[in-house]
This record gives C-alpha cells, structure tokens and sequence, in this order.
C-alpha cells in the first residue's frame, strides 16, 4: 500500500490508474500490449511512462525486500529497537537503509574490532561519555591494561579507534557529510603524462565543482582515468566537516576525556570517511550520468528505428573502401538479393571508368530508383564518383548517404550467415546498407544497438542498464509499427510483445514448413506459442492479404467483434463484411456521412466519427464551434450502445480509416541528392540542409553531404533556454542550418539554427 501511495504521488497518478498497472504487469503482460490494448484499465498511459512506472515499481519492490531483510539480520543480533525500525521503515532510499545498517554489519578485521577484541570497548564508552568529574584519564587506561594490551597509550589507542569506527558508521553523519560533497565539493583532474597528446588534453588541468559538473564530463573523466591518461582527485570543505562532526561529538562542558574524542573524530573523517565518500559521491554522479547516457542513447535508438522506410524502390547499395574494393549490392522494392559485384574506383587501383560503365550497366539492368552510399572509409571518394556517373545517365536515379554504423558486425554476425550462407562477408555489408535504407527498423534490429552509432559513452555505462532500456525502445518500436506475420525474420519478430527467440523462430519454421499464415488464428499452431503469448502478440502481427480483413489491423482479436458491430451500423450485411476491401469501408465510412454542408468538417478523423453518431440532429454551427465536444459526446454514446470502453473505440474507428497505417511515414523524410557539395565549398553563413545522426548533452551532429559532420553547439540551437538539445531536436530530423565557422586543418563544422 505504501509503494502504491508512493507511485500515485510521483507520476500524479490515480490510484486506479496504478493499481491496474502493477496487476496488469505482475499478471505477466507486456509493456507494448498493456499501452494498447488496457487502456482503460490504466487511463491511456503512454509506453514511456509505463516503462518509468515499472521501472519504480521494481527498485521500490526491491528496497522494501532490502529493509526486511536489514531488519531480520539486526534483529538477530538482539540489538533491533523500536526506534531503528521504524527508521528502517521510513528510508526512502536503499543507501540510507545501508547507511542504518552500516554499525551492525559483519566487518573484516579492522582496528576496531581488534580493538574490541581486547576488551576496549567499554573504555570507548567513557571516553565517547565525557564526563566532567574524571580527574585523571591514567586511573581510566590503567583498568584495562592487560596481556593483550601492554600500556596506556595502546588502551587509548584502541578506545579512540573504536569511537572513529562508530562515528563512521553514524548514518546521519554520513548523509550529512555526503549532502556537503554534493554541494561544496570540487573534482579536480591532472595528467598522468602532460607530455603524451591525448583527446583528453582538456583535462590536463581541470577542475570543476561536483553540483555543476556536466554529465558528459564526467563520464569522459572515468574514462581517462580508467585509461590512466587521468588522475582525479576532489577538493573538500574538510575543516567545515570536521567542525561539524566535533559539534556533534564534542560536549561543550570539557571533561579530559575530550580531547580524545576530538582526536578519534578526526582520524575517523580522515581515515575512514573521507575516502568512502568521496567513493560514494563519485558513484553517484556517475550512476546519474550514466542515466542520462542511456536515456540518451535510447532515446536516439528510436528515432533512427523510425526512420521512414524507402518503400518498393530498387537499390543499388555500395560499401565503399580503397584497397578492397566498393562492394556493390542490387535489392528489389521487397528486400531481396538480385546481384552482387565489386568496383575498384578509388586508390590504388584507380579504375575510375570501368566502375562507372559497370554502376551504368546494373542501374539499366535492374530499373535502379536510389543509390545508398555507406557513410564510412572512402565514401565522400565514391559519394563523387556515383554522382558523375548519374549525371552522365538520363535516367532519374538519386543516391543517399546511409550510416554504416554496426554493418560489419552485422557482416560477421550468425544472423547473416543463416540469411546469406553462401554470400562473402565483405558483400553482407553492402545488402545491409542498402536495406536499412529500405527499412531501418526491420534491418537494424539484426544489430547489437551499441554498434549503430548514436550512442554517447554508450560502452562505459551499465551495460545491463543499457540492455534492458535498448530492449525497451526496440520492444516499443516494433509494436508500434506492427510486424509483417509473412515476411519478418525472426530477428524482427523476437521483439514482438510475448515473442521470445524460440518462439520467433518457430513462427519462421512453422511459416517454412506450412507456407504463408493466412489468419492470426494460425498462430495458436505455432510450437510454444500459447494463449498467453497469443493475447500479448496477435495485435502487433499483420496479416495483409489473409481470410480476415481485421488481420490487416491494429484491432486486436478480442475486438474483432466490435469492430463487426461497427460495421454493422454502417450497414454492412454479415454475408460481405469479410470479403470487403479496405477501400471499400473507408468509401462506405465517408458515404455515411450524408449532405448537409456541416459534413464537409476536415478535422482529422471527424468525417469518419460523423458516420457513427447521429449528428444530422445536431445543429452544427457553420465554423464548427463546439464540434470536438460533441464528437467526443457521440463516440462516447456509441461506446456505450456496444459496451466498449472509448479508448479502444476510438482505436477501431482509427484502423478502419486507415488500415495498415505506418507511423514512420509522419517522420522526416531521408534527403536525396544528385550532386555532391565539398568542404571547399561551404563558406560562412551559407545555408546548408542536412540530417540529425546523432544528439548528445551538448549539441547534435548534422550530416550536411560532406565528409565531416557538423556540429550545432546546443547554445546555436534555439535563442530560449533548453536543458538537452534532445528538447528541439532528434534523430532523423531534417534541419535547415546557417554555417558559422569552418576549421580546414581540424575538420570542424560549426553550425547555427539561430536567426542571423
């Protein structure tokens, strides 16, 4: 009840609408199927923030299990209180529970627990006790002189390094103390070698302090100091610390034990809590700007999976290089393998005419549309070479720059040995350029995410972490295209809610062995494919030319009845709404509309909602004013008539008028190009237009058709104040940009959104 309390004060949730989720989600439903298909039962929460929600719910979870587990342990021990306990209760976050649990945690040896050993610890007591009627500290030590302490000053010795270990151990110091880090603390870098060059020269002699440091520094700052091209350090307010900590510990009333427990303080902050904060605190900021290099990364992951694909073009790829060779690929508009070859245009072989005569030979051939150029060695080089050589053609063919990013670990993958078994591994690159051209969501799922490219840091984070958040975004991708049941490789399909690779891969055998599906109800057919796993995906698979004209759809199957209801009220009679194209709903949706001249209304979505409500009562105004309310009002009421909740009405209404929708094609369209413009030729303030390829904290990397990328520095993005260049831009967006400075002998391009 507390973590569902919790949940609904954090995300301003209503209780329903998170207590659904988390049985929805401990029921075993996934995250793609509960943002589509429940949404009622959570109130239309997004995938993003179900993912948030749930991510919560485990650390919350898992904290709970933390407290429970420190409260048996101290309480086996016979030292739990009601007071610890319920401060144990009340930690709202797991570094304090360990904070809480830190003095009754088994220790290695230590010089306090030999100490205690000796039989030290009830001298510690009374030092620690201070108490004013205590003439002579000798009298005090020589009471626990013995064999295994020989003399005074080792007896006060290991008094004062029992009361370091419990000052150390003091939860509410060490929140204190780690409060005053965060706040006042400085990290400060030095090379190891100022002599070496290095990318890392900037913080030969840097420093910065720990509550204004960027995320991206500090994650570049790890990894120098990982590489040891770094050392790092951290300035600290040790003075006020240890004043603060005598405050606490030191009576004011003198006694002559004091002077010890003033001594004890000291050793303890410098010898045993110095070194673990600054520890802790260099974990925490880099926890969080690990977070922010995941969040990122992900966040650029989608929007270069949703990249419009380049639908029933003909391409011609090219993996361009020198020595070996531009290895060149012909697909057809479905993806499919029509020829190979190999050009030899640039250095050394220099065979610059018959590349030309044999790219001429293979765009003839083949009726070639586009031209995708891989983005990596030479492809500026053959970039030139392919746009001569169209110049030269009347044929209307254009190329475009495709990042190649990850495509040699797709070459060499098990995936593209299982798809092309008999095709060189040089050659793989090439159809892999060429088809994420074609479709970047189906071919760059083949590919580990942390090999594509648009990452910041992306190998020095959590890799788990990074994992688990890279499956998300892929998860939600998918699902929210939908998934061809007939043409998808198993690559594809594992990432369809409930499907994992065994069953992926048996929906490919099944499909090999049986022939093309041609209804949903086949997938129950499928090997371990239960009616778990079948509520979960069926939605998500399409089926474009199957028995049932809703396969087509998002409408999931459990709807399938609603949506006949629906058609029902358009008039369709049972005997032809199954074998009713597409086309022919959405022409009987628009009739249905009627005359009057209100019908005319263009509001996305409205003309089709005015055939399910009876609006020819309704007295429209001629501006439509209200009409939202009362298209909402009438869809509400039909929901009602066929017991639906409006959510997944409105979902059936949008799939009929659009079946087969694919959101990708409201994105940025790839640029095209005919000619190639040369770092010679851009000149300050000219205007150039490019592709977003990747954003990082501090600016976005534009393709702009040369070589270099340019940089737009997130103070040239926009005159308002952001906080992350991901507020105005993303991967994939086509952007119209001023240049402002260029640096020949660095390779540097700045460029500005800004007005001039």
């Amino acid at each position: 009840m507390l973590i569902l309390k919790k949940l609904c004060e954090e995300f301003q949730l209503k209780e329903y609408q998170v207590q659904s989720t988390i049985n929805l989600i401990d029921e075993g439903n996934t995250i793609p199927f509960i943002a589509r298909y429940r949404k009622e039962q959570t109130g239309s929460l997004s995938d993003v923030v179900l993912r948030e929600l749930e991510e919560r719910l485990v650390y919350l979870r898992n904290l709970e299990d933390r407290k429970n587990e420190v409260i048996r342990l101290i309480d086996e021990q016979g030292k739990l209180t009601e007071s610890l306990r319920n401060e144990i209760v009340a930690a709202e976050v797991l570094q304090r529970v360990e904070d809480l649990y830190r003095p009754y945690k088994q220790k290695k040896k230590t010089r306090a627990t030999e100490a205690k050993a000796k039989g030290l610890q009830p001298l510690a007591e009374t030092l620690l006790a201070q108490e004013t009627d205590i003439k002579s500290i000798s009298d005090i030590a020589a009471q626990y002189i013995n064999d295994l302490v020989p003399d005074e000053k080792e007896a006060l010795q290991g008094a004062m390094d029992i009361i370091a270990e419990m000052v150390s151990d003091h939860a509410d110091f060490r929140e204190k103390i780690r409060e005053i880090y965060l706040s006042d603390a400085v990290i400060v870098t030095e090379a190891t070698d100022e002599e070496e060059k290095t990318v890392y020269e900037m913080y030969y002699k840097f420093s910065e302090a720990v509550n204004k440091i960027a995320n991206h520094r500090v994650l570049a700052i790890n990894r120098g100091e990982k590489e040891k091209r770094l050392k790092v350090s951290m300035q600290t307010p040790d003075d006020k610390i240890v004043a603060y900590l005598k405050s606490q510990l030191v009576k004011k009333n003198a006694s002559v034990t004091s002077t010890y427990v003033e001594q004890a303080t000291e050793d303890s902050y410098k010898r045993l809590i110095a070194p673990s904060v600054t520890r802790e605190v260099r974990n925490i900021l880099s926890e969080k700007a690990e977070e922010e290099a995941i969040k990122v990364f992900a966040t650029n992951t989608k929007n270069l999976l949703l990249v419009p694909p380049v639908k029933d073009k003909n391409v011609l790829a090219v993996d361009p290089s020198f020595r070996t060779g531009c290895k060149l690929a012909v697909i057809d508009g479905i993806g499919k393998l029509l020829t190979y070859d190999t050009i030899y245009p640039n250095e050394p072989q220099n065979k610059v005419l018959e590349s030309k005569k044999r790219i001429k030979e293979l765009i003839k051939q083949y009726d070639i549309d586009i031209i995708a150029i891989g983005n990596g060695t030479a492809s500026r080089e053959t970039e030139m070479l392919v746009a001569e050589t169209i110049s030269e053609m009347d044929s209307p063919v254009s190329y475009a720059i495709v990042s190649e990013a990850g495509a040699s670990v797709y070459s060499a993958s098990k995936i593209a040995n299982e798809e092309y078994p008999d095709i060189n591994v040089s050659i793989r690159g090439a159809i892999s350029i060429g088809r994420r051209l074609q479709d970047p969501l189906a071919e760059l799922v083949k590919i580990d995410p942390k090999s594509i490219g648009v990452g910041q840091y992306q190998h020095d984070v959590n890799q788990t972490k990074l994992s688990k958040a890279l499956d998300g975004v892929i998860e939600d991708c998918v699902n929210s295209v939908g998934v061809d049941l007939n043409t998808a490789s198993y690559a594809l399909l594992q990432y369809v809610a409930g499907v994992n690779k065994t069953i992926a891969k048996n929906i490919v055998s099944f499909r090999e062995k049986n022939g093309k599906f041609n209804n949903r109800e086949d997938l129950k057919s499928v090997s371990r494919l239960g009616e778990k796993v079948f509520e979960q995906c069926a939605g998500f698979l399409r089926i474009t030319d199957g028995d049932n004209y809703l396969d087509k759809t998002a409408v999931h199957p459990e709807s399938y009845e609603t949506a006949i209801q629906l058609l029902e009220k358009l008039g369709y009679e049972k005997a032809n709404r199954e074998s009713t194209k597409y086309d022919d709903i959405v022409e009987r949706i628009s009739q249905h509309v009627g005359e009057e001249e209100p019908n005319q209304i263009s509001i996305k979505g409205e003309r089709v909602v005015r055939s399910l409500q009876d609006l020819s009562k309704l007295k429209v105004e001629k501006k439509k004013k209200g009409y939202k309310e009362k298209y909402q009002e009438g869809l509400s009421n039909l929901a009602d008539q066929l017991k639906v909740g409006f959510p997944t009405l409105s979902d059936i209404v949008e799939e009929l008028k659009r079946p087969g929708r694919d959101p990708r094609d409201e994105m940025p369209k790839p640029i095209f190009r005919n000619d190639v413009l040369k770092m010679s030729d851009l000149k300050p303030d000219m205007m150039v237009t490019g592709t977003v390829r990747n954003v990082v904290d501090f600016g976005a990397f534009v393709d702009i058709g040369v070589k270099q990328d340019g940089l737009i520095h997130i103070s040239q993005i926009t005159d308002r104040y952001i906080k992350s260049p991901m507020d105005v831009l993303h991967v994939g967006d086509i952007v119209t940009a001023r240049i402002l400075e260029i640096d020949q002998q660095r390779n540097r391009i700045s460029l500005t959104l800004k007005k001039k």
